[in-house]
């Protein structure tokens, strides 16, 4: 492994970080999720606390953020929408301080990216981003351990993502794919394309790290030669209900369905950072096949459920490259990891 010191640095976006840095916490990923499949103790920060900031709720996030910190011998203190001031009593500012002065780590999921990096900036102790709506770098993280482990490397593999691609999720994995030499295709309809700035970053990266950035309209031609068909929800956390309608209408050809996994070829696997609506067993999708007559939206059963879905290999390796950020910005013992 890699002799890399991240000891009080925040993990914020992906941007910060150089492909040599990504790589060390991908290689920390794979280590601590062995030790803890052997059994192996990882309680090196015993006696410390971390708080944990989610002005957007979650599942695979929260259960991550505290069995890593678990493992790792810390307390963990969940804040959620109603238990924390942040912004209305109290500013980003003060928060970061009184916190940092009670805790060894802050995480923070919610809104706008200028809210952790605020964080970030008064707090003494490292900061992790567990969303926003521009970033999402945990889920790549846990997107590439997956991708290494299903293929032997992320570097030069091809991973086409389909659906809205303006937010968080398609803005990262832009971001990941040309920090690793991934090759990221983008598809959907024109008016669901990333913003030209980021874009032209992200080029700029992939043509030192041997990745590439594309963007396609058509769907089936999208798929063509994909190691992994990658989709997120149509409708992000936060937004109106009113969006469904036109999101729907916009984004249904995108849907992924097995033409377009057989079209990828018998390698390809399925990626969601979930929730998927892939069905009816939950409120949201019973509600919008009530409105709009649908039983599947980004993704059919058939696909979710089939031999070549990994998403919940993906969804368990967030708590394992979660706790790989956590210790390594907390500094992890000398001879810890072998």
């Amino acid at each position: 492994m890699d002799n890399i010191d991240l000891k009080g640095r925040d993990f914020l976006k992906l941007l910060d970080y150089t492909p040599q840095e990504i790589n060390y916490l991908l290689d920390l990923s794979a280590a601590l999720k062995a030790m803890k499949k052997a059994g192996q103790s990882t309680a090196w920060f015993t006696g410390r606390n971390v708080a944990l900031i989610f002005e957007k709720t979650s599942t695979r996030t929260r259960c991550a953020f505290e069995v890593a910190a678990h493992d790792l011998g810390m307390g963990s203190t969940y804040l959620d929408p109603t238990g924390s001031q942040i912004g209305r009593k109290e500013s980003v500012a003060d928060t970061a301080r009184v916190l940092a002065g009670m805790y060894e780590g802050i995480e923070y999921r919610g809104f706008g990216q200028k809210i952790v990096e605020e964080l970030a900036q008064y707090a003494d102790v490292p900061v992790w981003n567990g969303l926003t709506n521009e970033f999402h770098p945990t889920q790549m993280l846990a997107d590439m351990l997956t991708i290494r482990e299903c293929f032997g490397s992320e570097k030069g593999a091809h991973v086409t993502f389909y659906g809205d691609c303006r937010y968080n999720t398609a803005n990262s994995l832009m971001v990941a794919g040309a920090k690793t030499g991934m090759h990221i295709t983008l598809c959907a309809h024109p008016e669901y394309f990333p913003g030209e700035e980021l874009t032209a970053q992200c080029r700029a990266i992939a043509e030192e790290s041997g990745g590439s950035i594309t963007f396609q309209t058509d769907p089936m031609k999208a798929a063509v030669g994909a190691d992994v068909i990658y989709t997120d929800v149509w409708v992000s956390m936060g937004e109106p209900d009113e969006v469904w309608a036109k999101r729907i209408e916009d984004l249904a050809p995108y849907r992924v369905t097995r033409q377009i996994m057989d079209t990828a070829g018998e390698k390809a696997v399925f990626m969601h950072c979930l929730p998927a609506f892939h069905d009816k067993n939950t409120g949201i999708g019973r509600e919008i096949c009530g409105k709009f007559g649908l039983t599947e939206m980004e993704v059919t059963d058939e696909v979710f459920e089939s031999s070549r879905s990994v998403v919940f290999r993906e969804a368990e390796n967030r708590m394992h490259t979660i706790k790989a950020v956590m210790a390594a910005t907390l500094g992890i013992p000398d001879g810890a990891v072998r």
